[in-house]
């Protein structure tokens, strides 16, 4: 028997976890990039190691998503595109959270929920990174390649420029420049399709 719940979250809850993500952007100022992604990365590790409730797992593999395109060499984020996404991941790389990960069951819930919030905040960035993912996948196949070993390849070049120009013109539309609130939820793919650099395990 499987049951189906919905949470709602007020303005204050909201602002509840917009305070919890400033104040832990101030727990990790100074911190180089390569420190927040073995952080945030850290917490899937985790979690690969525990049995999950599949509404966290299915949260937990967007997280995997925004580490991937910070660390994915093919994908290349710009500086500015990087800092965002990197920007997103700094609470995850807080080791105060507002529910300790090891409390069962629960223990992710607020990761769950941040995480929710940055699919929102980075629901372009995400749903180019996936069309590239798959494209890579079906270029690499077509030539006899292994999709994780193509790296920088030049026929990735045109596809890649396309994304981030599409990427930037959503952006810039639906939230001006700089952050904004989006209706969306993400890509409506479901991550684990195409291969991309991952450490969490779903199923």
């Amino acid at each position: 028997m499987t049951v189906s719940l919905s949470i709602e979250l007020s303005d204050q809850d909201l602002e509840f976890f917009t305070s919890a993500a400033e104040n832990a952007k101030k727990t990790a100022a100074g911190k180089k990039p390569e420190d927040i992604i073995a952080a945030a990365s850290k917490l899937l590790t985790d979690a690969n190691k525990i049995k999950v409730p599949d509404f966290i797992a299915e949260r937990l593999t967007k997280l995997d998503a925004m580490i991937a395109m910070v660390s994915d060499e093919g994908w290349g984020l710009p500086d500015e595109d990087r800092n965002r996404v990197l920007s997103a991941l700094v609470y995850f790389a807080d080791p105060s959270d507002v529910i300790p990960d090891h409390v069962p069951v629960l223990g992710f819930l607020d990761d769950a929920i941040m995480i929710e919030l940055c699919v929102r905040e980075l629901k372009h960035e995400l749903d180019a990174y996936d069309d590239f993912c798959y494209f890579r996948e079906r270029e690499a196949v077509k030539r006899g390649v292994n999709p994780s070993e193509v790296g920088r390849a030049e026929w990735l070049d045109d596809r890649r420029e396309d994304l981030f120009d599409r990427m930037h013109k959503r952006r810039e539309r639906d939230f001006g420049i700089g952050y904004g609130r989006s209706s969306g939820y993400g890509s409506s793919k479901k991550y684990g399709g195409p291969w991309r650099p991952s450490l969490f395990r779903f199923g």
